[in-house]
């Protein structure tokens, strides 16, 4: 786990503002490419608000393919970086 810079993410009124460089970095790869890729609807973003013991936390993960980055805000402001939740694909139902 690892500090965010403060100012690399931002949530006001409930929106999310996430510095595109930092963004693109934590996926790996150029900010333009990222921009194309948002454009395109391929790279995903979850926002999920914590409840009892994590609440007033917000955990932000985006997806690249098989690329994730998390990290979640803290209620005093602070960003910390986690692990990625884990993504399992379906699993198909066998038909007969």
């Amino acid at each position: 786990m690892s500090s965010v810079p403060g100012s690399a993410i931002s949530i006001v009124n409930g929106e999310i503002i996430i510095d595109a460089e930092l963004l693109a970095s934590k996926l790996g790869f150029s900010t333009a490419l990222l921009k194309a890729e948002m454009r395109k609807g391929i790279i995903s973003g979850v926002a999920e608000t914590g409840i009892k013991e994590d609440a007033r936390r917000t955990r932000l993960t985006f997806r690249y393919h098989s690329r994730a980055w998390t990290a979640v805000v803290e209620p005093n402001g602070t960003m910390v970086e986690r692990i990625p939740p884990m993504w399992m694909p379906r699993q198909q139902t066998p038909t007969a």
